[in-house]
């Protein structure tokens, strides 16, 4: 399991990278199990032992919270305090959404702090979840516009009788799942690599003050992305919907 799930502290073996753990064929092709495969596996199975408890203690929730279930109320209610600010009327349409990725998501950037390689420093992980979101996006713009608006707003700034700006516009939203996938990826990875690098180089002496390092990659610099990628998420559907009632 060392230098495959977890991460190696070696000196001599460096290792951040993704590691094979199980070939199949299928169709006449090998594929493997990973260990961003196991470690996604394990996130979401904390993530819905954690929902099947919280569910069943909120069936007998109480008056005055105490415990987890003040726990879950909080989380519950800054998220729909998120949601809500970004998205307005539209938030409860999208909740469930923003919540669950946000879930995942900071779940999976703190799973370094487990010994773990977290999922999100794969970008198989991070472009799918930016796929989703893009999915959303069009799929809301088509939605709630007209064929008419969409190519004025494509057009635009110019008037939609000169599309000289439509090419620029279509490659700025084709960037969009780009940009939101890399932003993730590559701070999560960053801050898999540099720790890698500290357990490996200074091994020696890596006692204890590495902990204030995995508060700010693994803690604060998780939690930071997981909220800017819910945020931009919410923002670029709520302009997708556009002012439609």
């Amino acid at each position: 399991m060392n230098g495959l799930i977890l991460a190696d502290s070696s000196a001599d073996n460096i290792d951040f990278m993704i590691h094979g753990l199980i070939s199949y064929e299928l169709f006449g092709h090998t594929f493997w199990i990973t260990t961003s495969h196991v470690c996604i596996l394990i996130v979401m199975l904390v993530l819905i032992g954690f929902a099947i408890v919280a569910n069943r203690k909120m069936k007998h929730a109480t008056e005055v919270p105490t415990g987890l279930q003040n726990v879950v109320e909080l989380m519950v209610e800054k998220l729909q305090g998120m949601v809500g600010t970004t998205m307005g009327k539209h938030a409860p349409r999208f909740s469930n959404y923003i919540f669950t990725i946000f879930a995942f998501i900071i779940f999976s950037n703190i799973s370094g702090l487990f010994g773990l390689r977290p999922p999100t420093a794969d970008y198989g992980t991070t472009l799918p979840l930016a796929l989703i979101t893009f999915v959303l996006i069009w799929f809301n713009t088509f939605k709630h516009n007209s064929l008419k608006e969409i190519w004025i707003d494509k057009c635009s700034p110019l008037p939609p009788w000169l599309p000289i700006w439509l090419p620029i516009n279509l490659i700025g939203d084709i960037a969009v799942p780009i940009s939101l996938s890399l932003r993730l990826f590559a701070n999560v990875l960053s801050g898999t690599v540099m720790m890698a690098l500290l357990y490996g180089l200074l091994a020696k002496i890596a006692y204890v003050w590495p902990a204030a390092l995995h508060g700010y990659f693994d803690l604060f610099s998780g939690s930071i992305q997981a909220y800017v990628f819910c945020m931009l998420t919410m923002t670029y559907i709520k302009n997708a919907i556009g002012d439609d009632e």
